[in-house]
């Protein structure tokens, strides 16, 4: 008899586990996270898979949020030993993250690709054997003077740039209560527009 419930969807936030890395750029993924378990009923978090999880509904849909506790350069490692408990195709897998080579706020959506020099992202596509991973990134700005680009992530957000980052983690759980709902063409279609399409924003970019 065939199955006519919905399937399950995953959403990973990507950053660093522990006070020290709470507040810094590189963890954007994890406060799209907390902005999500506040709209839907997730309860407690479990540890399990090197992650914190959490299983519950969001707009009417079954969905666990992970987020991995191993560092973001060893992100896979959680993301594949959840895939493969749950059997989960990757391309119900919805990856948040950092992009330093997209303006601040900025969203981009892609269905598939290379990782655009995000290591977090790179891992996950080499765990799963795949690059056909939905992702959702969320610029954080370039870095500026002498500041490289490992202290720009590792840094937090200045105070007058919090406005423009509160409002995007707003977005962003907005896209992804879309992507559960309508799919990942159509948070492509109504989040990509308003970032630029110059050579800045492409899938290529460099981030970390």
């Amino acid at each position: 008899m065939q199955d006519h419930r919905p399937k399950a969807r995953f959403v990973v936030g990507l950053g660093n586990p522990g006070r020290r890395y709470a507040k810094t750029r590189h963890n954007v993924g994890f406060m799209v996270l907390a902005e999500l378990r506040r709209r839907g009923d997730f309860g407690w978090g479990k540890r399990k898979f090197h992650a914190r999880r959490w299983s519950g509904r969001l707009a009417g849909q079954a969905l666990t949020l992970l987020a991995p506790q191993t560092y973001m350069n060893r992100s896979g490692l959680a993301v594949s030993e959840m895939a493969a408990f749950y059997r989960a195709d990757p391309t119900d897998v919805l990856v948040v993250m950092d992009d330093m080579a997209l303006p601040l706020g900025v969203l981009r959506a892609r269905a598939r690709g290379s990782a655009g020099g995000h290591n977090g992202l790179a891992d996950i596509i080499s765990a799963l054997g795949t690059n056909q991973v939905p992702r959702l990134r969320v610029g954080i700005g370039a870095a500026r003077g002498a500041r490289d680009a490992a202290g720009h992530v590792l840094s937090e957000f200045a105070k007058s740039e919090k406005p423009v980052v509160d409002e995007a983690i707003q977005r962003a759980a907005d896209a992804v209560e879309d992507w559960i709902g309508r799919g990942i063409a159509f948070v492509m279609d109504n989040y990509n527009k308003k970032a630029s399409d110059n050579s800045s924003t492409r899938e290529g970019g460099k981030g970390l």
